[in-house]
């Protein structure tokens, strides 16, 4: 049996400022469909300017709903291939 090597490739984008980091998480599909999430994070006025630590929060939740999304549309294809309502996909 032969094999198929598939692979992904997820781009984060940021945007900062001295209190907010937001992240543009993107990834484009095999059936040429792309997925694109947002994350947010703030930092408290009385914590230290970390850029990397906003970048790893905002990131990390950009991805978290760029995994939920994935999983709803993955949930939405068994549906549609099976004719009924699966049991949900857990993470």
């Amino acid at each position: 049996m032969m094999h198929t090597a598939v692979g992904w490739h997820v781009e984060l984008e940021f945007q900062e400022d001295d209190q907010h980091t937001r992240a543009v998480a993107m990834v484009r599909l095999s059936d040429g469909s792309e997925i694109r999430a947002h994350g947010h994070a703030s930092r408290h006025s009385s914590d230290a300017n970390q850029p990397r630590v906003g970048e790893e929060i905002a990131g990390a939740r950009a991805l978290n709903e760029l995994a939920m999304q994935l999983l709803t549309k993955a949930h939405g294809e068994i549906d549609s291939a099976s004719g009924r309502s699966s049991h949900s996909i857990n993470v």
